[in-house]
């Protein structure tokens, strides 16, 4: 070792930076998240390990599960499939990429939604190795100073989450982690951004997960979620300090942050900093593009439609704005846009009147007698679309399917809650029980679909990966700064133009997934060209071939071919006969 170290030290300074990287990352392997705070904060790599101080015990606890999961206890496939892909990121990263790209339909579901979910459960389990920055509120003042510990200088996305919603599953604490690390695998596997610019975060303000708070694998704060006018302190800091270090139009992207705070914070920020929601705006570009979709089908416009939502959270809020603004560019008036949205939440039917109501929900209550379930509303509203997205599992249940069935020659239903466990029906039960004249999309992956006489339908997942990967590299390629919701509407139509006659014909309301890295690279085309268009683009001078630039900046899976002081080995060396052998 001490022979290296002087060869090392007498290279380059680009390589002694790259020695002392090494170094660090062999001190996180070398005790892992047994360091203490003082060792972790003498070595630089405070905030590189998660935030819990795990002993050597502990340690032995978790290698001795892992030969459990040997003996196939108690990890699904799935879940071994994500370790085995994981792995392979920390050890071959452009193999990674190379192995999603060849089969991204194979492989988007082990790495993203439904997988991730159960990753994220069990993340004590199968954690080996940390990815992305664990920033906690107590490191409130000193947030700029974790940022530093992180190696990359040129971050261009940023993906953040606190945790408390995850998916369809609640709060997982730190162990939500595997969201934002999977979302930016998809930034670059989708929409070709070079993983070094990509930063997954974790802001650890504890859980109120009692179930994780005893687990002693859980890597976290092992405390209650800490809220008020300390968590905002620490929101404010952590915004300033990313910008600070990586420049005002650097990519921030919220995810899985609960409804008391998802929409006060992209409120708060969104004219402050270059970010957006992806639970909120995301969500709803990919929903609308499906609309949009559909309505070639339908032959119809968008105001024809009336829109019921399971659920009036994050994403039904921001796909019923979405909606609202396509209805608006169709020449309807705002307050009629509203009056074609109706939405039901765990309490029923959101009327004028009803006791706490969110201000979000107030614009979409309207004067009508309060229904508690669904299955009355829908008889009630004859709506030609419902939107689940409230993680009910069967909340679309075979009375409601059938309903709209009778009420709609080709009715619209989209079951658009993750995992597939909280769909809230399946795509077989869509097609079956409306003799295949549903339209129908997912946000977790369904099989095809064969009815009795032999038609196959191919059922649309409404996946958010559709739209971020692309919108993210458009804001970057062209450096956006504040991220306005007509962005996201442009992000849809761009979607839904993407959709073949062929694609409509067999179910499917998306391109296939298998054309996602195709599609994300024209999205981002069309991002530029409306930034230019409005003056939101602060590249100078604006690219006379957006496709091009596009392209020049994506990250390319080939290896790179290293050459140490253009020195050759003979060909009739050793070496080179023994390499070749």
């Amino acid at each position: 070792r001490e022979t290296k170290l002087q060869i090392v030290l007498t290279c380059s300074s680009t390589w002694l930076n790259l020695h002392l990287i090494v170094l660090m990352v062999l001190c996180v392997f070398l005790q892992g998240m047994a360091f203490s705070l003082e060792e972790r904060l003498q070595l630089g790599i405070h905030g590189l390990l998660p935030p819990c101080f795990i002993n050597q015990d502990v340690q032995l606890l978790r290698v001795t599960l892992e030969n459990i999961i040997k003996m196939d206890l108690p990890l699904r496939k799935e879940s071994k499939q994500y370790v085995f892909l994981m792995g392979l990121q920390d050890r071959n990263e452009k193999l990674f990429y190379r192995v999603l790209l060849s089969d991204v339909e194979r492989f988007m579901p082990i790495i993203y939604t439904p997988t991730v979910g159960l990753a994220c459960q069990q993340y004590g389990l199968i954690f080996r190795k940390p990815r992305g920055l664990f920033i906690t509120i107590h490191d409130r003042g000193h947030i700029a100073s974790v940022l530093q510990n992180w190696p990359e200088k040129d971050i261009r996305a940023v993906c953040v989450t606190d945790g408390e919603r995850i998916l369809g599953l609640g709060d997982l604490g730190c162990y939500g982690m595997g969201i934002p690390v999977g979302k930016l695998a998809l930034y670059t596997a989708c929409g070709g951004m070079p993983p070094q610019q990509c930063l997954p975060v974790m802001l650890d303000v504890g859980t109120d997960n009692e179930t994780l708070l005893k687990d002693p694998l859980y890597i976290g704060l092992r405390h209650k979620r800490v809220r008020g006018q300390a968590y905002d302190d620490l929101l404010d800091e952590f915004m300033k300090a990313v910008s600070d270090r990586y420049g005002m139009d650097c990519l921030i992207q919220f995810e899985d942050f609960a409804n008391v705070n998802a929409f006060r914070l992209l409120t708060k920020y969104r004219n402050q900093y270059c970010t957006f929601n992806d639970d909120i705006q995301g969500t709803a570009a990919v929903a609308v593009a499906g609309l949009l979709a559909a309505l070639r089908i339908t032959k119809s416009k968008m105001c024809d439609h009336t829109i019921v939502f399971q659920g009036a959270g994050e994403a039904a809020m921001g796909i019923a704005e979405l909606i609202t603004m396509a209805m608006e560019k169709e020449g309807l008036a705002k307050d009629e846009c509203l009056k074609k949205i109706w939405m039901v939440d765990s309490k029923g039917l959101i009327v004028k009147g009803r006791d706490h109501l969110t201000h979000e929900k107030e614009r979409f209550a309207h004067d009508h007698p309060h229904m508690k379930k669904l299955e009355d509303v829908i008889q009630e509203l004859k709506p030609t679309a419902i939107i689940g997205v409230a993680a009910v599992a069967g909340a679309f249940s075979e009375q409601i399917i059938r309903d709209m069935a009778s009420f709609n020659e080709r009715p619209i239903i989209f079951a658009l809650s993750n995992p597939t466990s909280k769909a809230e029906c399946t795509a077989e039960q869509c097609y079956t029980l409306t003799e295949g004249r549903g339209i129908f999309a997912s946000g977790s992956p369904f099989d095809p679909v064969t009815l009795p006489d032999g038609r196959m339908f191919y059922p649309g997942q409404g996946n958010n990966a559709y739209i971020f990967p692309g919108v993210g590299l458009g804001i970057t390629a062209c450096a956006i700064q504040h991220v306005t919701e007509e962005i996201f509407l442009t992000a849809a139509e761009a979607l839904a133009h993407l959709v073949t006659e062929k694609d409509l014909a067999e179910g499917r309301l998306y391109p296939p997934l298998s054309s996602i890295r195709d599609v994300s690279l024209k999205l981002a085309v069309k991002i530029m060209e409306y930034a230019y268009e409005h003056n939101l683009a602060t590249l100078r001078p604006e690219p006379s071939d957006k496709q091009a630039h596009i392209h020049s900046l994506c990250y390319s899976t080939d290896y790179d071919e290293f050459v140490v002081d253009s020195y050759r080995w003979p060909e009739d060396s050793m070496v080179v006969q023994s390499c070749k052998l």
